[in-house]
């Protein structure tokens, strides 16, 4: 009996989907990204947490197909203005009589310049102009505006971006300035290690 129920708890853990459970892999890459994300929100004014959810979410964590054919992890397609290298996916483009076809996405040559493209891209995009009107520590706010303004066709687009946030608190990411500190280092001292001068 004790091993039937062992088996069926093991088999119900084992069926858990990459969204509705906290993964390694998604901790492994917030601490590979997260400064990159950092310096943009200091640059743009883009919240990281929002960067990072979008990252994890459109790349799937780093490992999708299209981020390692392309290190492209934010799903940006080409636009006619696009004048870098271009990769052929399916996704959700289709033609007109409704069949699907290879939508046409942005290249990069490092995953650097991917988190840099989508920063230009929110920047330079008129319908995202009003995100900018938020603070970078508002990110529920950023999440509904990019639903809102179309950034994804996922209808629980918001509500995803907000959970991956929240479940692997990345908000507080949005609150470190332009030198970085150790959250060891803010605990508070020793009455021994005050100065009285």
């Amino acid at each position: 009996m004790i091993s039937l129920t062992i088996s069926v708890f093991l088999t119900v853990l084992l069926s858990l989907r990459l969204d509705d459970s906290v993964q390694p892999v998604v901790y492994e890459y917030i601490e590979e990204y997260k400064y990159l994300a950092i310096d943009e929100m200091l640059r743009t004014g883009i919240p990281a947490s929002v960067t990072m959810a979008q990252a994890i979410i459109e790349s799937n964590a780093g490992v999708s197909k299209l981020a390692q054919a392309t290190n492209n992890h934010f799903g940006i397609k080409c636009k006619s203005y696009w004048e870098g290298s271009a990769y052929y996916h399916p996704d959700d483009d289709r033609d007109a009589y409704g069949n699907l076809i290879s939508s046409c996405f942005r290249k990069y040559d490092s995953v650097t310049l991917s988190y840099l493209d989508h920063s230009e891209f929110l920047m330079r995009t008129e319908h995202y102009q009003p995100l900018f009107n938020f603070d970078q520590v508002e990110y529920e706010k950023w999440a509904l505006g990019l639903e809102v303004c179309g950034y994804a066709t996922d209808d629980r687009y918001a509500e995803k971006l907000i959970r991956t946030i929240e479940l692997y608190d990345l908000h507080e990411l949005d609150y470190y300035t332009i030198e970085y500190v150790e959250r060891s280092s803010l605990s508070p001292k020793n009455d021994d290690e005050v100065s009285t001068d």
